[in-house]
């Protein structure tokens, strides 16, 4: 068996997933994990899959073939050897919106060796009218011998200066 990583964006319409799914399941492949999403009106996702290594070849054939069918275009990828393990950890920050703040975060992740397990971020209207929200959950793997504390001191003058709630967790 192979493990595989497909990428996919589209127009969103009915029947992505489906046809996707089918021909995962037409090449003898199983679903193994996903995430997907509707956005400003495309539909996205990547997806895990791991199908027999002699229907490799074919599957990508027709994973191409659905931007002509349907107007999907899915990319496939062999998945890496990993990376798993590290001490996980949930960060969640709010606050007004304004350009700039992932990229300010994440660089302060990238300095003390965090890798961004998920990342999810919006926005929506503050209460009483008060602007845009921009809100942001992310759980992170520290590397072997980084000290949760340190990360946290790492973020608090960011936050800080972003005038954001910010707030690491355990994950359970």
């Amino acid at each position: 068996m192979t493990l595989l990583v497909l990428t996919a964006v589209g127009d969103d319409r009915e029947g992505l997933v489906s046809a996707l799914s089918r021909a995962v399941e037409g090449h003898g492949g199983n679903w193994l994990d996903s995430q997907l999403a509707r956005l400003a009106g495309k539909f996205a996702g990547i997806v895990l899959v791991d199908i027999p290594a002699e229907a490799v070849e074919a599957f990508m054939e027709a994973a191409a073939a659905l931007r002509e069918e349907i107007g999907w275009k899915v990319d496939v990828t062999p998945a890496g050897s990993g990376g798993e393990g590290g001490h996980e950890v949930q960060v969640h920050l709010v606050g007004l919106d304004r350009p700039g703040m992932v990229q300010q975060v994440s660089a302060a992740l990238a300095e003390q060796h965090v890798s961004i397990r998920s990342f999810r971020s919006w926005t929506h209207n503050a209460p009483q009218g008060g602007g845009l929200l921009f809100e942001a959950e992310a759980v992170v793997t520290l590397a072997p011998g980084t000290d949760p504390d340190a990360v946290r001191r790492a973020l608090e003058p960011i936050a800080d200066e972003l005038m954001v709630d910010l707030e690491l967790a355990e994950t359970v």
